[in-house]
């Protein structure tokens, strides 16, 4: 279970540095999204890393339905993106890559907890 949490934290640390490179050219008008994007991103990583190391089950269980709370906010306002046209299908291929990765992971890992308490 160990190596899948770290997995988690590797895609979204990937998805932290791939919105970085790819967010670059934004409308003024559009700034407060991508803002927005970029901040969830490492709201993200803080809630993956908490859930990381705390040892009390329930609060890591908050922690990671938070994390999937958050990951699909990122998914939403990447959509906007893509349907103003500020990004590519390519690109949005991609984010839409590395975002079903950290929520396959979280939801593994949700049910490794819902399974180790059984």
């Amino acid at each position: 279970m160990k190596q899948e949490k770290f997995k988690i934290i590797n895609f979204i640390r990937e998805l932290i540095i791939h919105i970085d490179n790819n967010l670059d050219n934004f409308p003024k008008k559009d700034i407060e999204l991508k803002n927005r994007i970029r901040n969830s991103s490492y709201d993200l990583l803080e809630l993956a890393y908490r859930a990381n190391v705390t040892t009390d089950i329930v609060e890591k269980r908050k922690l990671l339905e938070e994390v999937i709370a958050k990951v699909k906010i990122i998914d939403f306002l990447l959509n906007i993106c893509y349907e103003k046209q500020i990004i590519n299908s390519k690109k949005y291929v991609k984010f839409g890559e590395k975002i079903d990765d950290i929520l396959k992971y979280t939801l593994g890992w949700i049910k490794a907890i819902k399974e180790n308490r059984a």
